[in-house]
C-alpha cells in the first residue's frame, strides 16, 4: 500500500509543480525572451517587470534600452543613463521619453522606490516595455557594480 501512496504523492506533486510554473496571464512586454525578473501587474493598464543589478549588467552590455534616472535629488548615476528625469514628473516630462510606447525603457533610483512609482506612472501612460532596477543603485553597489558620483 505505501509503493501507491509514494506513487500518487509523486504525481500530484509533479501536477502541482506544473501547475505552479504556469505563467497566470499575457505579458505586455515587448521581447518576452528579455523578461528576466519578477512582473509587476498596474491594475487596469498592464506591467512592468523588476530586475536584478546583474540583469540589468547584461542589458547594459548590449543597451537597446532608455535608461532613466528619477531619484530626486541627485546621488548618482549608473553608467549609459540617458536622462536625470524626477520620478514625480513623468506627466510633465513626457516628451522627454521615447514617443514610441513600445520602447524599451528601464528606470532606476536610490532604493527602488521612487522608480516603482515611475515604472507605475509610465504603464498608466500606454508604455508597455518598462523595467526597473529592485533594490535601486543601493542594490547595484551592493552587488560591486559601479556608481558615477
Amino acid at each position: 500500500m505505501s509503493k501507491y501512496r509514494a506513487i500518487l504523492f509523486f504525481l500530484v506533486l509533479s501536477l502541482f509543480l506544473t501547475a505552479c510554473s504556469v505563467s497566470g496571464g499575457e505579458r505586455e512586454i515587448q521581447n518576452p525572451s528579455d523578461v528576466i525578473g519578477q512582473q509587476i501587474p498596474v491594475e487596469g493598464s498592464g506591467q512592468y517587470v523588476n530586475i536584478a543589478p546583474a540583469e540589468l549588467k547584461t542589458m547594459l552590455d548590449a543597451k537597446d534600452f532608455y535608461f532613466v534616472n528619477v531619484h530626486v535629488p541627485y546621488e548618482g548615476e549608473i553608467d549609459g543613463t540617458d536622462a536625470q528625469i524626477p520620478f514625480d514628473e513623468v506627466q510633465e516630462r513626457l516628451a522627454d521619453y521615447p514617443e514610441d510606447k513600445d520602447a524599451k525603457i528601464v528606470v532606476y533610483c536610490r532604493s527602488g522606490s521612487m522608480s516603482g512609482v515611475s515604472a507605475r506612472a509610465l504603464v498608466e501612460l500606454g508604455y508597455t516595455n518598462v523595467y526597473n532596477l529592485d533594490g535601486g543603485f543601493q542594490s547595484w553597489a551592493v552587488e560591486g557594480f559601479d556608481l558615477i558620483q
